[in-house]
C-alpha cells in the first residue's frame, strides 16, 4: 500500500535514508584504499585508482536533469539502493579471484556512479516530500545520520575486519566485510521499497520535451560561467583543499604501513578506531563550531583563520612520519587535530560554495560547484601516490606543507559580502 506523504513520519525514513546515503560513499572514497593496502596493492595504484572512484560526483551535474525528469526521486532511490547493495555483493564475490583488483574496481566504480546518482534524487526527495520547516526541522537529523554511516562503514567494519584478520585470512576478512555490507544495504534497499512515501509533488514530468530539457540545461552551464570572478571561484573551489586532499589519500596508507618502510605499523582494527571513532568525532565537531563561528561573525570575517585551521594541522603528519611515536594515543591526538582543523576549515569553503552559486538557477550552480570541488579531491588524491613514493613519507609530508600555498592564494583572491553568513542576515531573508 502507498503511503501518502503526510501521513508517514520523517522520522520513519530520512534518518535510514540519509544513512543510506552516507554508507557507500565512505564504502569508496575510505573503505577502499584500507581494502586494498591489506591486500599489497603499491601507494601510487591506490591513490590513482581511487582517485578515480571520484569521478561520478564531478561529472554528476552532468545527468542531474534527467533524474528530475525521467520517472520519480522515489523510483531513482530505490533502484540505486539495490544496485548499489549488489554491487557490494560483487566486490565480496571477486576477492578470491585471481583478478580481484580489476573486478572489485568495476564494482566500486559502479557503487559510485550509482551512489552519485542516489545523492541527487535523494536530496530532491527530501525537498518534494517535507514542507519547508520540516527540511529546516530534519537538517540536523539528515546530518547526523550521515556522519554515523561514517563511522559505521570506516569504524565499526573495518574493526570487524580487522578484529576477523587476526583469526583467519585477509582475504576472508574482507570477504565477510563486504558480504555484510551488501546484506546492511539491501536491507535498507527492502526497508525504503516499502517505507518510504509517495508525496504528490514527486510525480513524472509529462509536458517536458527533451528540446526543453537540454535548453534549460545549457543555459544553467551558460549562466554559472558567465557569473563574476568565475575563474578565481574556480580556482578556490579546486585548490583550496589540494593539501588536504593529498594528505586524506596517504593519511591512513602511512598508518598502515610497515615501520621498515616508514609507516607507523597499525593494525587494521586500530585504524577502524582511528578514522571511523577519533577522526570523525572531531571532524565534526570542529564542522559545527565552524558553523557557529560564521554565523557568529559572517563568512568574510573567518576566510582566514579556517584556511589556516585546515592547512597548518597537516604539521602532524610530519610530527609523526619524524618521530615515529610508539603511542597509539599520542598518535590518536595527532589525528584528532588534523580533523578538527579540516571540519574547521571546511565550513568556509561549503559557506562558499553557497555564497557563488546564489541566483537563477541556485540548485544547479550549486550542484555544478560540488563537481568542481570534487575534481579538487580527484586530481590532487591520483598525484599524491607517485609523489609519496618518490619522496617517502616524512619528505612527502614536508610537500604536503608547500601544497598550502595555493590554498591562501585562492583565500587572498577572492572576494565576499562582509555580512555573508551572519545568523541576522540569515533570519531575514
Amino acid at each position: 500500500m502507498k503511503n501518502q506523504s503526510n501521513q508517514s513520519s520523517p522520522w520513519s525514513w530520512v534518518p535510514s535514508l540519509y544513512f543510506a546515503e552516507g554508507f557507500p560513499y565512505v564504502a569508496v572514497m575510505m573503505v577502499a584504499g584500507i581494502f586494498y593496502k591489506r591486500m599489497g596493492l603499491s601507494n601510487t595504484d591506490i591513490a590513482l585508482y581511487t582517485g578515480w572512484l571520484n569521478l561520478p560526483w564531478v561529472i554528476k551535474p552532468l545527468w542531474s536533469p534527467f533524474v528530475d525528469i525521467i520517472k520519480t526521486k522515489r523510483w531513482w532511490i530505490v533502484l540505486m539502493q539495490l544496485i548499489i547493495g549488489a554491487a557490494l555483493a560483487g566486490v565480496a564475490l571477486t576477492i578470491p579471484t585471481h583478478y580481484y583488483f580489476q573486478l572489485s574496481f568495476a564494482f566500486f566504480f559502479l557503487i559510485a556512479f550509482s551512489s552519485a546518482t542516489h545523492d541527487i534524487a535523494c536530496d530532491g526527495f527530501y525537498m518534494l516530500a517535507l514542507p519547508p520547516h520540516q527540511q529546516a526541522s530534519f537538517i540536523g537529523i539528515r546530518n547526523t545520520f550521515y556522519r554515523i554511516a561514517m563511522i559505521f562503514g570506516q569504524g565499526a567494519l573495518v574493526m570487524l575486519a580487522g578484529f576477523l584478520e587476526k583469526r583467519s585470512s585477509i582475504t576472508f576478512s574482507w570477504s565477510v566485510l563486504f558480504y555484510l555490507s551488501a546484506a546492511i544495504f539491501l536491507g535498507l534497499f527492502v526497508f525504503h521499497y516499502y517505507k518510504l512515501p509517495f508525496p504528490k509533488a514527486d510525480s513524472v514530468s509529462e509536458n517536458i520535451s527533451v528540446k526543453h530539457i537540454f535548453s534549460e540545461f545549457a543555459q544553467t552551464f551558460i549562466q554559472y560561467f558567465k557569473k563574476k570572478q568565475i575563474i578565481t571561484a574556480l580556482f578556490f573551489i579546486i585548490a583550496y583543499r589540494f593539501a588536504e586532499a593529498q594528505l586524506t589519500a596517504i593519511g591512513k596508507l602511512f598508518m598502515l604501513d610497515d615501520i621498515q618502510k616508514g609507516g607507523l605499523g597499525l593494525d587494521t582494527e586500530q585504524i577502524g578506531f582511528l578514522y571511523g571513532a577519533v577522526a570523525v568525532a572531531f571532524l565534526l565537531l570542529g564542522g559545527i563550531l565552524g558553523g557557529l563561528a560564521i554565523a557568529s561573525r559572517g563568512l568574510k570575517f573567518w576566510l582566514w583563520p579556517m584556511a589556516l585551521a585546515i592547512t597548518l594541522p597537516n604539521l602532524t603528519y610530519v610530527y609523526l612520519s619524524i618521530y615515529y611515536p610508539s603511542n597509539f594515543w599520542v598518535i590518536s591526538a595527532c589525528v584528532a587535530v588534523e580533523q578538527f582543523g579540516y571540519g574547521f576549515g571546511f565550513a568556509a569553503f561549503m559557506m562558499y560554495l553557497m555564497y557563488f552559486s546564489e541566483g537563477k538557477y541556485k540548485t544547479a550552480n550549486y550542484a555544478i560547484s560540488t563537481g568542481f570541488m570534487a575534481l579538487g579531491m580527484m586530481l590532487p588524491t591520483m598525484m599524491a601516490g607517485k609523489a609519496q613514493e618518490i619522496l617517502g613519507y616524512s619528505n612527502f609530508f614536508i610537500w604536503v606543507m608547500f601544497c598550502c600555498i595555493p590554498t591562501f592564494v585562492a583565500v587572498a583572491l577572492i572576494k565576499v559580502d562582509a555580512d555573508y553568513g551572519k545568523k541576522n542576515l540569515v533570519n531575514n531573508q
